[in-house]
């Protein structure tokens, strides 16, 4: 038998090097089976809007090559009818956008289809291409964007990123942070308190860190500082790998007011002198709240010499109004109803 050099460091190394190299081509093959997937779909739609244009083609003639190629190819799927008008409409939508072509090849064609029949706006189709990619975002996950409107929320905090941090970094972090949070998979009714909020959150980590973003790692919540005897507790505070920085994130319940900003600063200074390394970079806040005066809160940053920004979050859709709450009626009044109902 041979004895395996297992503990010797040129074979660990070589071991590891192979293993990356077998991962990658994984990688790389399912990348080209998929590319030639959707090139073969681009083809069969284009075949289809071609001889739509130049012979009528209509429903029933796409059903029967349905039937026809399902029957001569039975091991594949994807010839149903449906998925026929699909490729025809992949191909009339992205023809005249060589990027958009390019950049459909690298995702699934269940995402192609959530994008192409969701999403109308080249600009926004191209960037959930990019961030699916980017992210491995699930077709779940991406339809979960999508819906909620990510791309038009992304990157559209109000901060002070261009003043307190170096170019390079200030635009990343920008990208990062979004206009509005949406946090209506908690189920809370709008009128809770911060703290039962906060708790919701770490009960939904995983939802939550979803909707942050990606690189977001989670420290705490309620987390120490002592500063000279006295003790203050952050709401929650994270560490984010891209920016290589801690992030502190203040929850707010009704609207901003400038105090926050100034109690947000103390709580970065703190991080930056206790807990900050040598290799992190600055220390970055966000404060939460339920709604903002745009105009209060560029004053409330415009001076600060630390990197922060505000945004807003919702828990679920808002109260009804009190006069349109009066007249639905009572769940004793839907009982009763559908009590009698049984009876009748």
């Amino acid at each position: 038998m041979i004895k395996l050099p297992t503990h010797d460091q040129s074979y660990l190394d070589v071991l590891n090097t192979l293993k990356k190299e077998i991962m990658q081509a994984r990688v790389r093959a399912h990348i080209s089976v998929n590319q030639e997937l959707i090139h073969l779909y681009w083809r069969i739609g284009k075949e289809i809007l071609d001889r739509q244009n130049q012979l009528g083609w209509g429903t029933k003639v796409i059903e029967q090559l349905s039937f026809d190629l399902k029957h001569e190819f039975p091991e594949m799927k994807g010839f149903s009818s449906q998925n026929l008008w699909y490729m025809r409409q992949f191909v009339f939508e992205y023809k005249d956008n060589p990027i958009l072509q390019q950049a459909v090849g690298e995702i699934p064609w269940g995402h192609n289809i959530k994008i192409m029949t969701k999403i109308k706006d080249s600009n926004a189709r191209l960037w959930y291409i990019q961030k699916t990619i980017e992210n491995g975002w699930s077709r779940n996950v991406l339809e979960m964007q999508i819906d909620s409107n990510l791309y038009e929320r992304q990157g559209k905090a109000i901060t002070n990123f261009k003043h307190t941090l170096p170019k390079e970094t200030s635009d990343l972090a920008q990208q990062l942070f979004k206009s509005d949070y949406n946090f209506e998979f908690l189920g809370l009714a709008s009128e809770t308190h911060e703290r039962h909020i906060e708790r919701s959150l770490i009960d939904h980590i995983r939802d939550f860190l979803l909707e942050l973003g990606t690189g977001f790692a989670f420290m705490g919540t309620q987390y120490k500082l002592v500063v000279n005897g006295d003790e203050f507790y952050i709401d929650m505070l994270f560490y984010h790998a891209r920016l290589r920085c801690y992030v502190v994130i203040e929850l707010k319940t009704g609207k901003f007011v400038p105090e926050y900003a100034g109690k947000l600063s103390f709580y970065l200074t703190a991080i930056n002198r206790q807990l900050k390394l040598p290799e992190d970079n600055q220390t970055i806040g966000l404060i939460l709240c339920q709604s903002a005066n745009h105009i209060v809160v560029e004053y409330a940053l415009s001076e600060k010499q630390q990197p922060m920004g505000v945004s807003k979050y919702r828990t679920l859709t808002p109260d009804l109004p009190k006069d349109l709450k009066e007249s639905l009626p009572s769940p004793e009044q839907f009982k009763h109803f559908f009590d009698t109902i049984k009876e009748e």
